[in-house]
């Protein structure tokens, strides 16, 4: 892998998001993936920064609670469409998504998360900020479109520390 400017494959990250993203934990007892379709790059604070949202109900909110950092790997070719709806219909509570999908897990360069090896490119990030959504942070319409069951998201805002292009 080389490393490349945060910056110089945001577009194209962006639109590949859109069709899936594996978001990429580890904590002191496991690794985990899920699949994410919503985040955000920019930059804030005078970084550079890659924003996930992950829901109170998954796996990994557990998992990145107890970790100060996270990795993006992002297919852009799309690719792994079938691994990217197991990962995104499957907890890691009942099942190692690595082991299940045959998935490469790599070790990031600058944080200690897993990158899956398939994928094209790699985000890494250190976590500096979360912020919880709730039905007073959001549109009337968004609560009832995206929270009407009360299963609100965490933002977790990570500097990218790293990325990565296969």
């Amino acid at each position: 892998m080389k490393e490349v400017m945060y910056n110089k494959y945001a577009k194209e990250a962006l639109e590949a998001l859109s069709k899936g993203a594996f978001l990429n934990v580890r904590s002191a007892q496991e690794d985990n993936t899920m699949t994410i379709a919503w985040g955000s790059i920019g930059f804030m604070w005078g970084k550079p920064i890659f924003m996930v949202m992950v829901r109170y109900s998954r796996h990994t909110y557990q998992l990145i609670e107890q970790a100060d950092c996270f990795t993006v790997s992002i297919p852009l070719q799309g690719q792994l469409k079938k691994e990217l709806g197991h990962c995104g219909s499957q907890s890691g509570r009942d099942c190692n998504k690595w082991q299940e999908l045959n998935l490469s897990k790599l070790e990031a360069h600058q944080v200690n998360a897993p990158l899956v090896g398939e994928c094209d490119l790699h985000y890494e990030c250190k976590i500096i900020s979360k912020q919880e959504v709730t039905t007073s942070s959001v549109t009337s319409d968004m609560v009832t479109t995206f929270y009407n069951t009360n299963d609100y998201h965490v933002l977790y805002y990570g500097e990218i520390v790293g990325t990565y292009l296969k």
